[in-house]
């Protein structure tokens, strides 16, 4: 039972609006070069489909149950889908106004420029109409919408043209309505060829619309507009009835894209009568209706980003080196025996793991390998690595989860070639997400058989290596060993959890765990001890990890917490939470990794893990936090990185409590900070020792808080 009042935490559903209004901010700010700002623009398109899909999907799925569910901040679902649609109207609305206003303006200024088919030269239509008879007509299939035609399936985030025309029949003319899907295999952006470097593009909606009569032989075209829907994508695999959870997953991604609609956009010349039919045939209302000045789709303008531009239009190219430990090393295995290795990516480079994995399927002394998988990307060396393993000889496991959401069919495709290369697959505990990231390596050394660890933040996917902040420990400690043999002994056979001697381990011990950690500081203040806790994280929204999290702080704990998306926590509000900040950093780098630190009474304790303090989390997902007990990568993380990242008053954001945010300002003749700048610095060692230091993050113990 909560001792706190729903009135005192934050809305999940606003929260994450909110973080995806920083995102575009950064779109919007004009200290980031320009190709920045578009990549920024379509992450919050990107973003808002998914929220769409899973989110609202679920908002509308609880207002038609029977059961009257309230969120923890007591709102209903319908409700809280009222101020979902205000809160993204005006989002949507910002979007659109700053492509219209800036960016696409500034685009054309750069020669990156979208065209109308009257803007053309003779020339580029002729290019045009043999591109589009070659390779779009082919493609193309015209749907009429008449009483022998029923409306047709529209699939999930299809960009469709509708198309209002007259018909002669039986000597009468006739309105009908008829649909044109653009086609996803083709691009959406058709370039034209230009001889002096411009980039000029018409859409290929754009196109296909001038080609309409070619389309439609014999009618006249009255009207087109453009318009995308979004549907439900959860998926709802029953684990326990499934006598076979893979093609149980197959069978309802296949249902994924038919699910119900949630979402329809419009263009903003659609004329009433074609939306309302359109939201007739989709079961939706005008509240879910979203009429876009503005091209549909933002995501697919990522395409200009691609090729060689101009150095002003993007941020300068950073190339991680490997890090300082495994530098010119030649065997891992030697230097993680020496001691642990901590790996801070992307600025240092994630190829150190894929190493650690290409070297163990090689190594003739290695004898066993087990890995979970959650993203791969498909990347072929970490998966090449396993299946060259299993071919060797050795012993390979592979945990592979899939229902990583929007990650299934590629999960799906490699645990199939994994299991032909005669690894052995395993798809972890019914009922749970096996989120936590780790490899066991067992290997026969000269003395003794030894294991050797990798334990992550983030998954085994180079690619988002390059894009998202995490970091990564390699260890040979004989404990952690122990409890990664005893968890892959859990996930694919049947055993009860024992306790671990070093790993926290959801769902059975991480959320009483982490509890605990806040418990000992709130008591360490209360006997005036150094009492201190920091930290990072992807979400906060577990009701009691924030109640915990409030009572330390009434007992004087200062906390200060970086959370990058979700946070329902209110910081701030005297009597309850004043001895809580909450920052979110939002910039080149998506912010990713999660780590704890906890004063201990002057004794720090520092971890590192896959999971956020979410109920999911907790409760629903197979997690992992390990701690960090080499003294010097403990020290590094408390002053190097999260010391950093608690000092950036560039690219951070506070948190007030009634749920808005602010960017930190800098004090007059305050020095920039810019974490992620300082760590691409550090870590190509420019910075240069003469400048300022990161600052510790261990604090002077401050007088208690009066209780509320």
């Amino acid at each position: 039972m909560t001792d706190f009042s729903p009135d005192i935490f934050l809305n999940r559903e606003l929260s994450w609006l909110e973080f995806n209004q920083r995102v575009l901010a950064e779109a919007a700010h004009p200290a980031n070069p320009l190709l920045e700002r578009v990549k920024f623009f379509c992450i919050v398109s990107s973003n808002l489909d998914e929220f769409f899909e899973v989110r609202v999907a679920g908002l509308k799925q609880q207002m038609e149950s029977d059961v009257a569910q309230r969120s923890m901040d007591g709102r209903t679902a319908a409700e809280i889908l009222r101020l979902v649609t205000k809160r993204v109207r005006r989002m949507v609305e910002d979007q659109y106004r700053l492509w219209r206003g800036e960016l696409r303006p500034m685009l054309a200024k750069s020669r990156i420029r979208f065209l109308e088919y009257n803007e053309l030269k003779e020339s580029d239509r002729k290019w045009l109409d043999d591109y589009y008879r070659s390779q779009v007509r082919p493609v193309l299939t015209p749907l009429a919408v008449d009483p022998a035609h029923p409306f047709p399936h529209i699939l999930n985030k299809s960009l469709n043209i509708g198309v209002s025309l007259d018909i002669e029949q039986d000597g009468d003319t006739v309105s009908r309505l008829a649909l044109v899907q653009v086609p996803r295999v083709l691009p959406r952006l058709v370039r034209l060829p230009r001889e002096d470097g411009a980039m000029d593009f018409i859409f290929l909606a754009t196109l296909i619309g001038h080609y309409l009569g070619d389309i439609f032989p014999g009618t006249k075209i009255r009207g087109q507009w453009c318009f995308r829907v979004t549907r439900n994508s959860e998926l709802y695999v029953d684990e326990i009835d499934a006598g076979n959870l893979l093609k149980a997953v197959e069978e309802e991604l296949r249902n994924r894209r038919r699910g119900e609609a949630v979402r329809l956009e419009v263009d903003e010349d659609c004329p009433q009568q074609t939306w309302q039919l359109l939201l007739e045939n989709f079961g939706l209302t005008e509240d879910d209706l979203y009429i876009i000045d503005g091209p549909l789709n933002p995501t697919r303008l990522m395409a200009i980003c691609e090729g060689t531009h101009s150095s002003e239009l993007r941020d300068a190219p950073f190339l991680a080196p490997s890090a300082p430990a495994v530098r010119d090393r030649a065997s891992l295995f030697a230097t993680i025996r020496r001691r642990d290795v901590l790996i801070h990516s992307p600025y240092e480079s994630f190829g150190t793991v894929v190493d650690f994995l290409e070297q163990a399927a090689r190594d003739p002394n290695v004898l066993a390998i087990k890995q979970t998988l959650y993203r791969t990307g498909g990347d072929a060396r970490i998966v090449g690595a396993l299946m060259q393993a299993a071919e060797s000889g050795k012993q390979v496991t592979a945990v592979t989860e899939l229902k990583a959401r929007f990650d299934e069919a590629n999960n799906i495709e490699w645990a199939k070639r994994l299991e032909a290369a005669g690894v052995h697959v395993v798809y972890g505990l019914v009922g749970h997400k096996v989120h936590g990231k780790i490899t066991l390596v067992v290997r026969k050394d000269d003395d003794r058989l030894r294991r050797y660890i990798h334990i992550a933040t983030g998954n085994y996917n180079p690619t988002t290596a390059r894009l998202y902040t995490d970091l990564s420990l390699l260890t040979a400690s004989p404990d952690i060993g122990e409890d990664a043999t005893n968890l892959f002994n859990i996930l694919t056979g049947y055993g009860r959890f024992q306790p671990m001697r070093k790993l926290l381990v959801a769902p059975f011990d991480l959320v009483q765990r982490v509890k605990a950690l806040i418990q000992r500081e709130e008591e360490n203040a209360q006997k005036k001890k150094p009492a201190r806790i920091v930290a990072k994280m992807n979400s906060l929204s577990d009701a009691n990890t924030i109640e915990a999290l409030y009572r330390a702080s009434q007992a004087g704990v200062k906390i200060d917490l970086i959370v990058r998306g979700i946070c329902c926590l209110r910081p701030g509000v005297p009597g309850l939470s004043e001895n809580i900040t909450v920052r979110s950093i939002v910039g080149r780098f998506l912010e990713h990794s999660r780590v704890f630190y906890f004063e201990n009474a002057g004794k720090p304790e520092v971890f590192i893990g896959s999971g956020d303090w979410m109920s999911r989390n907790f409760y629903n997902r197979v997690e992992l936090v390990v701690p960090v007990e080499d003294e010097a990568l403990r020290n590094r993380i408390v002053s190097q990185i999260l010391g950093a990242q608690l000092s950036d008053n560039t690219k951070a954001w506070q948190l007030d409590s009634e749920g808005g945010y602010t960017q930190i300002p800098r004090a007059e003749g305050e020095v920039k900070r810019d974490s992620q700048s300082e760590f691409m610095a550090l870590a190509l060692g420019e910075m240069r020792a003469t400048k300022r230091k990161p600052r510790i993050v261990r604090p002077k113990v401050k007088p208690r808080a009066k209780a509320r």
